[in-house]
């Protein structure tokens, strides 16, 4: 059995670079055959963007806006230019959002996700993820059966069911949240059941805290995690390395400053923003409100994609102050009229009974006239008033916060 799921995992990154750029027009056309991206998008030469650099004079779309989209014109927002029923299936996600499955095979993208948490052809998994109504099962049941597996479709619940069809069945994998796992392997120490069948898991839509993970791996289960939407599927997954995770083929994914559509500097913590040449339902960049960080250099694995750190938390920050919403953006353009500044942080306080702000801001050309000047710009952006603190170039933390509301 070969260490990869195809060739395309361990190709040269120029190469890969080079033929996500070259489908990418052709993508961007079909996109805009949409009404809601033909207006996004309002004359775009779909031609002229070949480069990480072009990409990123694009527009963003924010997950948060699509719930207003969807509502304003059913199903798909406008953002989809086929007809409901030329896709397979029709799911909802809070929100609402009303997502389609593609009727080609592997649709989610999972299958080399699977692979490299070690699931392969002929394998059974125990499938705990939802399937009603929402399309976290099928994600994982459509990439485990591209992938050759046998699925037991059991979704989450009914624990005593599930032994059943566990001793029958003897799945050697298992796919769902980390917590539900533990449920199922408590229930069974605990009733005298018998679930040593599984011995490999990949785990997602929760946190897997280092206490968790060296519990489930004490219980004979090598876990795997990866990260995902259901509006795009598998988007990055973690391999036998174990140092981040590795970014799926066919998606083109940045990092950018949240409240922007600019891009981090390299290892800065930021907003995942993903664009996918799925011709079927394209998605371009969508920004998730999730906060990442890519890791340098490529996997001890042998797979060459862009690795991240995984998710770091949420890029939506917004916070309100005296009863006014003051949000990431805002802090954006008040480091854009100020071109000696760099991290940025807004950290709202209470002093006595009222809330208070104070802009922390990265220079080095500290001065009272420069305080006085981004002051200034803080109360015409945010319409309130506060106080600013200059400090030197890598005193704030990077994590991604451009909002600490800290009462």
């Amino acid at each position: 059995m070969t260490a990869h799921y195809d060739a395309l995992e361990t190709r040269d990154q120029c190469a890969r670079e080079a033929e996500l750029f070259s489908r990418l027009p052709d993508v961007l056309r079909g996109a805009m055959a949409a009404p809601a991206y033909a207006e996004q998008l309002r004359g775009l030469d779909p031609a002229s963007v070949r480069s990480r650099e072009a990409l990123a004079g694009l527009p963003v779309l924010r997950k948060s806006e699509l719930p207003a989209l969807h509502k304003a014109s059913r199903p798909f927002g406008g953002l989809v230019a086929a007809a409901p029923g030329s896709f397979a299936r029709l799911f909802t996600s809070p929100g609402p959002i009303f997502e389609p499955e593609g009727r080609h095979a592997d649709p989610w993208r999972g299958a080399r996700a699977l692979f490299a948490a070690g699931f392969r052809p002929d394998d059974i998994v125990l499938n705990t993820f939802s399937y009603h109504l929402t399309p976290g099962g099928f994600i994982f049941d459509a990439s485990a059966r591209a992938l050759g597996c046998a699925v037991i479709p059991a979704g989450p619940g009914n624990a005593e069911q599930q032994f059943e069809l566990i001793e029958a069945y003897r799945p050697v994998g298992y796919s769902g949240t980390p917590d539900f796992l533990k449920i199922l392997l408590d229930a069974a120490a605990s009733g005298g059941r018998d679930v040593s069948s599984i011995r490999r898991a990949m785990v997602s839509g929760a946190a897997f805290p280092p206490s968790l993970q060296a519990e489930i791996k004490a219980r004979g289960i090598d876990a795997y995690q990866a990260f995902g939407t259901a509006d795009l599927g598998l988007i990055a997954f973690e391999t036998e390395a174990r140092e981040g995770m590795v970014v799926n083929e066919d998606l083109i994914l940045e990092i950018v400053k949240p409240g922007t559509g600019d891009p981090v500097a390299p290892g800065d913590v930021g907003e995942i923003v993903v664009t996918s040449l799925d011709p079927h339902h394209p998605w371009i960049r969508l920004a998730l409100g999730d906060l990442t960080a890519t890791l340098p250099g490529v996997s001890p694995c042998g797979r060459t994609n862009m690795r991240i750190k995984g998710w770091m938390g949420r890029a939506d920050q917004t916070t309100k102050v005296k009863g006014m919403f003051v949000r990431p953006e805002q802090i954006a353009e008040i480091g854009k009229r100020h071109s000696a500044l760099g991290r940025l942080r807004l950290v709202v306080s209470r002093q006595g009974e009222t809330d208070a702000m104070t802009l922390k801001a990265e220079t080095t050309a500290a001065s009272d006239a420069l305080r006085e000047q981004i002051a200034s710009t803080l109360r015409a952006v945010t319409k309130l008033g506060g106080n600013v603190e200059l400090v030197s170039p890598g005193v704030l933390p990077n994590d991604g916060k451009v909002i600490a509301d800290e009462r």
